[in-house]
């Protein structure tokens, strides 16, 4: 029996996948959600069902980010949008034998 490791395209995969199923949960909520006063459609636990959902998604997320060696907080910016972050460089002490 050969164990499989999931190579970083196998990830990206799931990435894909988790990214979808995050989109379709937040239509699924945003569509059933009723104005304020009414009674929400969903089941009590339903809803939390729902927040599982989201919550296992977001740990799988973390975890193959952590294994690819990516930033999971990545978020896009503007080529105009200032950088948050700033260079430093380091020159590297020479040893006194």
């Amino acid at each position: 029996m050969s164990s499989h490791f999931p190579t970083e395209e196998d990830n990206l995969r799931e990435l894909k996948i988790l990214e979808v199923m995050r989109k379709v949960l937040s239509s699924i909520v945003r569509d059933t959600t009723p104005p304020p006063g009414m009674q929400h459609p969903l089941r009590n636990n339903t809803i939390e069902d729902i927040k599982q959902c989201f919550a296992l998604i977001t740990a799988r997320e973390k975890e193959i980010h952590t294994q690819n060696g990516t930033d999971a907080g990545l978020r896009p910016r503007y080529k105009d949008q200032p950088a948050t972050s700033q260079v430093v460089p380091f020159t590297r002490p020479e040893k006194d034998d």
